[in-house]
């Protein structure tokens, strides 16, 4: 008793949060690409890509600094070598004194410096051509992963309608099955017929209900898919009716009369340059091939112009070796400008180690490149093969929803056939059962014949890479 009261209550508050309005089919494949989070996440990495582009471009700009720099300390020096390790050291400015003492002053050091990669034998400019290359490369990806997105919605959709129309062929089950069990029942208690008739009736009743339960649940499943996909809360829909009564739009460009020469090898496959896998794996072989001329363009040298212009002030006096006195602890004295410099040359660099060291790096690209070329010739065969097969599939479905149209037909003449021979007591209720049983059978596969179609249709769209060729067909 609990048990069926909870899943009522289910039921019921699935119901309640069913969409008042229809969803149609482009409005579930724009609005999945806009809430779901994988393409969001693709969609900030596209940025990303974009703002490592202008990154690489600032690099073709002088590295620009300025130091300001005040000190207070002790000048006591002495004759001998100095090796700062790793370039960490501290130096003392002044001859070498008889003797340690502590005098200490305030010393200032100022200072603007410019550092300008005048020429890096290509280096930057391959960097740069790198992150426009990656950046494309994530835009791609982005699109292939929304036009993957977007077939799985068709699926998912598609599955969703064919379990609610099977909902609704066993719910018309249901209700032949209790139309009958309430003619048995009245009947049996007339003493027309048998008792057992009744009982067969009432299990033929509890059979479809029982099935169409099951339908109802496989609906449920379908739902909470397609809500997923599409980036929502878990709801119910309520589908497109034209998919109900009506087959695609089928004409000779969308490979309904061209299946001969898809197997052939027709012109229809050369649309397969443009599909979004493609195009990605493309991206990909470019981004290798940029890598390539990077690795190539360490080998060479680095031609930089420098520039300095410093100011120093000191608390010590320029007699302080002769007179250990001449100092002043003032922080004004110490902190102003004294002297003045500048400096400005062009530095040519070159690592020749490099010369064999980035040539194995160079050959290891190269590698790479071939492999993704490899990569991109198996996935044009697949996708070759797979527009083939769907051309082959969308035929077989016309035809099998053809068969379908005669065995529905057969079925209902058989079922009414049945019942009135069953009325005037010219049958048995084993055939009327295995008419309604036939009945019942023929218009699922009736139903999941017309969806077949759809269902081919859209996997003729994902090997063509055009989901056009799927909306185009809606009447």
């Amino acid at each position: 008793m609990n048990i069926r009261f909870i899943a009522l209550a289910v039921l019921c508050g699935v119901s309640t949060v069913s969409y008042a309005q229809t969803l149609q089919l482009p409005d579930a494949l724009q609005r999945s690409i806009q809430n779901y989070e994988k393409i969001k996440a693709k969609e900030a990495l596209v940025k990303a890509s974009q703002e490592n582009t202008n990154y690489q471009k600032s690099r073709y700009l002088p590295d620009f600094t300025v130091l300001a720099q005040q000190s207070f300390g002790t000048i006591n020096a002495q004759n001998g070598p100095m090796y700062g390790y790793g370039g960490l050291g501290s130096a003392a400015t002044s001859m070498p004194l008889a003797e340690q003492n502590w005098n200490a002053a305030f010393g200032s050091l100022y200072l603007a410096n410019v550092n300008w990669n005048l020429f890096t034998f290509g280096r930057i400019k391959n960097q740069v051509q790198l992150a426009r290359v990656e950046e494309k490369q994530a835009a791609t990806d982005l699109e292939q992963e929304k036009f993957q997105h977007q077939v799985k919605v068709g699926a998912a959709y598609f599955n969703l309608f064919a379990s609610q129309r099977i909902k609704y062929v066993q719910e018309k089950n249901l209700e032949r099955a209790q139309v009958f069990m309430s003619t048995t029942v009245s009947r049996a208690a007339s003493g027309l017929i048998p008792g057992v008739d009744a009982s067969l009736a009432k299990a033929e009743v509890s059979n479809a209900q029982s099935a169409r339960i099951k339908a109802y649940d496989m609906e449920l499943e379908y739902s909470k898919t397609l809500s997923v996909l599409l980036g929502e809360e878990y709801q119910s829909f309520t589908l497109d009716s034209v998919f109900t009564g009506k087959t695609p739009q089928l004409s000779e460009y969308h490979g309904f009369s061209s299946v001969d020469s898809a197997d052939k090898g027709g012109d229809n496959l050369f649309s397969l340059i443009n599909h979004p896998l493609l195009l990605w794996q493309k991206s990909k072989i470019s981004g290798s091939a940029q890598s390539e001329k990077i690795q190539r363009s360490q080998t060479m040298p680095s031609l930089s112009a420098f520039g300095v212009v410093q100011g120093r002030g000191s608390g010590f006096e320029s007699n302080y070796v002769q007179d250990n006195s001449a100092y002043s602890k003032s922080y004004q004295k110490g902190v102003g400008i004294d002297r003045g410099n500048y400096l400005a040359g062009v530095t040519l660099t070159w690592n020749l180690t490099n010369l064999y060291r980035f040539g194995a790096k160079v050959k290891q690209q190269k590698h790479q490149t071939t492999a993704l070329q490899n990569e991109y010739h198996l996935i044009h065969e697949e996708l070759s093969a797979q527009a083939q097969l769907a051309n082959a599939k969308l035929r077989n479905a016309v035809d099998n929803f053809e068969e379908t149209k005669i065995q529905i037909q057969a079925a209902s003449d058989a079922y009414r056939q049945n019942t009135t021979l069953y009325r005037n007591g010219l049958t048995t209720i084993v055939d009327l059962t295995q008419s309604l049983y036939a009945l019942n059978r023929a218009e699922i596969d009736f139903e999941i014949a017309r969806n077949n179609i759809w269902q081919a249709l859209l996997l003729k769209s994902a090997a063509e890479g055009e989901l056009s060729v799927l909306l185009n067909a809606i009447p």
